[in-house]
């Protein structure tokens, strides 16, 4: 369904606002709140409706409502002093007050006449979103926002494998999608994603990157650090971040080349064990993955890959002098 109102479109199929003939961005989440309101503005909307419906019952601070509500006004050319289209209710909530006039959408190309997506055959891909806002306040996006389009920066500087423009990654900021579908959507077979807590003088950063194919994670940490500058511990974090990233996707590229499967399901347990040790790089965990990496090779002497993760366990042991060459 199409709305026109003033010199505005609000294009519900293609989740998409025109002012004049001239797209407006705007953030998923305040299109999906601008689009409620107007498909309900025969009533007022209260705030319980709004959680529910954009937020999907999820706890949010009356500052991030408003935020999200001012600029829904300001992408349509309204503001809080006039409310001229969306105006609240004291103790009610909010209706959108507009003249609205509805269309039925132009229809769109049956699915089997649209071009398929590019997929990425010969190099891996990988789509970064934009790491999520868990402080409660709308404000504090651009901290999250800017880690994210850092580690997007610094992984695009890899050449073996292609990194997804934050214009197409950054379009699932605010909704709760699955993985899997995001790498549908994209192409990719990795996404990086994370959230960011800001409390005080403290923040709290964690990251991820998941495998699309199996929807499981290849790594995970968390990063916690006092904001004496807010641009070094940005940098900080991003390289460290970037730095686990990079190795990780070199060797789920390394496995997924190499098609032979284990004999045993238990000999393939004991790697991916094993990998989580592996890419810590301290004594102890060097030494419990090649414990566990020896119990993979006893299970199945021939598993290939079991052979080479130990081949380099060793060989980083003795770079960093925890093992002696025999």
């Amino acid at each position: 369904m199409r709305f026109r109102f003033e010199n505005n479109v609000l294009d519900g199929d293609l989740r998409e606002l025109t002012c004049g003939g001239a797209a407006v961005p705007l953030q998923p989440q305040v299109f999906d709140l601008l689009l409620y309101l107007v498909a309900q503005r025969t009533r007022v909307v209260s705030k319980d409706d709004l959680i529910s419906q954009i937020w999907s019952d999820r706890v949010i601070s009356d500052s991030a409502l408003n935020s999200r509500i001012n600029a829904a006004r300001k992408a349509i050319g309204d503001d809080g002093a006039t409310q001229r289209l969306i105006k609240t209710i004291p103790r009610k909530g909010f209706r959108f007050v507009g003249d609205v006039r509805e269309e039925m959408a132009a229809s769109v190309a049956p699915v089997e006449a649209r071009p398929a997506l590019p997929r990425v055959a010969d190099r891996p891909a990988v789509a970064v979103l934009a790491f999520e806002n868990m402080s409660g306040d709308p404000a504090q996006d651009y901290f999250g926002d800017g880690i994210s389009e850092d580690i997007l920066t610094a992984l695009s500087k890899q050449r073996w494998f292609m990194v997804i423009a934050r214009n197409s990654s950054f379009t699932y900021k605010g909704r709760a999608v699955h993985i899997r579908q995001i790498a549908e959507e994209l192409g990719v077979r990795y996404v990086v994603e994370g959230s960011v807590r800001k409390a005080n003088n403290r923040v709290r950063i964690t990251a991820q990157l998941n495998d699309a194919a199996s929807g499981g994670h290849l790594w995970a940490e968390r990063y916690d650090r006092d904001l004496v500058d807010v641009f070094a511990v940005q940098d900080e974090i991003t390289n460290a971040i970037v730095a686990a990233i990079e190795p990780q996707i070199h060797a789920a590229e390394n496995f997924r080349a190499d098609r032979k499967p284990p004999s045993s399901l238990d000999a393939w347990d004991l790697l991916m064990r094993a990998l989580s040790h592996y890419w810590r790089v301290t004594r102890r965990d060097h030494e419990a993955a090649r414990a566990l990496l020896e119990g993979a090779i006893g299970i199945d002497p021939n598993y290939g890959r079991a052979l080479s993760v130990l081949a380099a366990n060793h060989m980083l042991g003795v770079h960093l002098g925890w093992a002696e060459l025999a």
